[in-house]
């Protein structure tokens, strides 16, 4: 079964194949096309909330599948439209055959520069051919690419993190282990992005090929190259794949530069910027109500609607890493000797439901004495529990009452206690502007 691609049969079918592979090529792009639209808002709402919980591992995640996600729905749409492009082509082909320039009747200077520019319409056809069988196939190639991208820096962010700046080992051990990765593999990256953009220039060049060849085997591994190599060889093999190559890669930094751009309507106020709530303004991510309009996410903390008629105004703070890290600066005892959090299989703990609910209560109990609510300048007795908001998220909610406020313009400030340098202060988490009016 190995030797099968050297049966001439086998490469009859794979010619066969070919020829017909625009039918699959268009199935795919439609189905591919309508999962990956319906997927992108689930995906942006994962990266949203990823970011919300600094949960870093699920902000790559997320990160590169939306990425990927928009470089094959942009590729798949191009594909598509030049695809339709080629059958009305081949459909008028049939009606008109080849394009008659002495039909036309133009003078012999446009007729002649016409033909030479133009050339029969089977050549148009024969190219578009080419354009939307490169894409589709290049389409995945730049996702792999990406992928390579986000390898590379990753390797950088887990040496400084888990060498470099590893406490339980030694210095020494520290700088002479991980600074020579560092270096490594900072000098892999540009040497293969040098190899890349120049198509193999290092390859080509007896001398230097022999110093690049580890670093290419190298990260042949940290890339994932060797998963898509073929495909790489096969486009640069030729002259039409190295021209498509070198359009796509400045063609996806204008489009990133395209995206940057913004229409700016004032020179003090813009919605793009993502202002926090203020005196000023209001986020419509600190309402939940506006949270189910727009399908977006708690940042930090919010309360249930920027019109409040109730009797009460509902508290709830998102849930991250900091709360937690804060907790344990004035509750030490709660810190376990063997932090728990991030990525870990459930099979494996082993659960004491007594000695955790305890730690629970003392948990909330420190959160209440760290975390309060002031309405202006009045303080309001507010108890915290855990509980998730309507886009649930989890976090901790509260209900305070709206007795001793008067109609009107009021700010809700969730006020938290943090220790610096041994001294607690009290600062201000989040500011959220509110109108009450009581029915």
């Amino acid at each position: 079964m190995s030797d099968a691609y050297k049966n001439p049969a086998f490469k009859k079918l794979l010619q066969k194949l070919q020829e017909e592979s625009w039918q699959l090529e268009l199935i795919i792009s439609g189905f591919a096309i309508f999962g990956l639209v319906s997927a992108f808002s689930e995906l942006r709402i994962g990266v949203e909330t990823a970011e919300n919980e600094e949960n870093i591992y699920e902000v790559i995640f997320f990160t590169v599948a939306i990425v990927s996600c928009a470089i094959l729905i942009f590729n798949l749409l191009l594909h598509v439209v030049l695809r339709g492009l080629w059958i009305g082509a081949l459909g008028l082909r049939y009606v008109s055959g080849d394009i008659d320039y002495d039909e036309l009747r133009y003078s012999p200077k446009f007729t002649k520069y016409l033909s030479k520019k133009i050339g029969s319409f089977d050549k148009y056809i024969a190219t578009l051919e080419n354009y939307c069988s490169i894409i589709f196939a290049i389409s995945f190639l730049l996702i792999f690419y990406f992928l390579a991208l986000t390898f590379c820096i990753l390797a950088i962010v887990l040496i400084s993190n888990y060498i470099i700046d590893n406490d339980n080992i030694q210095e020494s051990w520290r700088l002479s282990i991980g600074v020579p990765l560092l270096v490594f593999v900072a000098i892999g990256m540009l040497l293969t992005f040098i190899d890349f953009i120049t198509q193999g220039w290092l390859k080509r060049k007896k001398w230097i090929s022999r110093i690049y060849f580890p670093v290419y085997w190298v990260f042949s591994f940290l890339t994932l190259s060797f998963l898509y190599r073929p495909l790489v060889y096969n486009f640069l093999d030729n002259k039409f794949g190295r021209r498509i190559s070198f359009f796509f890669l400045p063609l996806f930094f204008l489009l990133l530069f395209a995206s940057s751009i913004v229409d700016k309507k004032s020179n003090y106020f813009d919605d793009q910027l993502g202002f926090n709530s203020s005196q000023y303004y209001g986020n419509p991510r600190d309402y939940e109500d506006q949270l189910i309009e727009k399908d977006e996410l708690t940042e930090t903390a919010s309360i249930h609607s920027k019109i409040i008629t109730e009797p009460y105004i509902k508290v709830f703070i998102n849930f991250d890493d900091s709360i937690e890290n804060n907790v344990f600066r004035f509750s030490p005892d709660l810190k376990p000797e063997e932090d728990g959090r991030g990525i870990t299989s459930m099979a494996f703990v082993d659960m004491d439901w007594g000695e955790i609910g305890r730690q629970r209560r003392q948990y909330l109990e420190t959160f209440n004495s760290i975390y309060s609510v002031r309405i202006d300048t009045l303080n309001i007795p507010a108890e915290f529990i855990m509980g998730h908001n309507v886009q649930k998220q989890l976090g901790f909610e509260t209900y305070v009452p709206t007795s001793k406020i008067s109609q009107g313009k009021h700010m809700l400030n969730i006020m938290r206690k943090r220790i610096r340098n041994s001294d607690t202060i009290i600062s201000t988490l989040r500011s959220i502007p509110f109108w009450y009016y009581n029915d």
